[in-house]
């Protein structure tokens, strides 16, 4: 049964193609009837990991985010791939990637849409315990990743003082520390 607030989708073609996302213009017909063209952002999905030492401290990159012209500090990330099987699947190979740690345990977190409105972007998010160095990391040509370890009450008070701007990182703190943090 289609709810009657959906849109039906009449034409779907990508609009503009890059590395990393698409911009797809669907045509669609209104409940009203009336047609039109929007746009969005097709990125897919993601996993965020919210990753811990054994001794409690917190994984975090650093790196540069060109689209707002600073270092950006933030939790591992990444894009799943064919080769997924589900999210949970990706956490150990992002972690690795990005950090050159493997989780132990990994438990999810929550699942959102950050900007449904204009993009179909969704993010698995993840905490991961018992983090050892013990990995490879294997970063893509365009990432240039400075990896250091810090406590989770520290992340909180940049949280807090308006200096954690990455807003997955920041959803993926602030969720832990409302519902999850023992």
């Amino acid at each position: 049964m289609t709810d009657e607030l959906a849109w039906e989708t009449l034409d779907s073609r990508t609009s503009y193609s890059c590395e990393g996302f698409d911009i797809v213009t669907d045509t669609v017909r209104f409940p009203s009837g009336a047609e039109a063209e929007f746009d969005y952002l097709a990125e897919g999905e993601s996993v965020v990991v919210l990753p811990f030492t054994p001794d409690g401290d917190v994984v975090v990159i650093e790196e540069w985010r060109q689209a707002v012209g600073r270092v950006n500090r933030a939790l591992p990330a990444g894009s799943m791939e064919s080769e997924d099987t589900d999210p949970e699947s990706c956490v150990a190979r992002e972690l690795e990637e990005e950090t050159g740690y493997l989780p132990g345990e990994v438990e999810h977190l929550t699942t959102v849409e950050p900007a449904n409105g204009f993009a179909d972007a969704v993010f698995h998010y993840f905490v991961a315990r018992d983090c050892e160095p013990t990995g490879e990391r294997d970063l893509d040509y365009n990432e240039d990743i400075r990896v250091e370890a810090t406590t989770f009450d520290a992340l909180v008070e940049a949280a807090r003082e308006d200096e954690l701007r990455d807003g997955r990182s920041m959803l993926g703190v602030l969720y832990f520390a409302l519902f999850e943090e023992e």
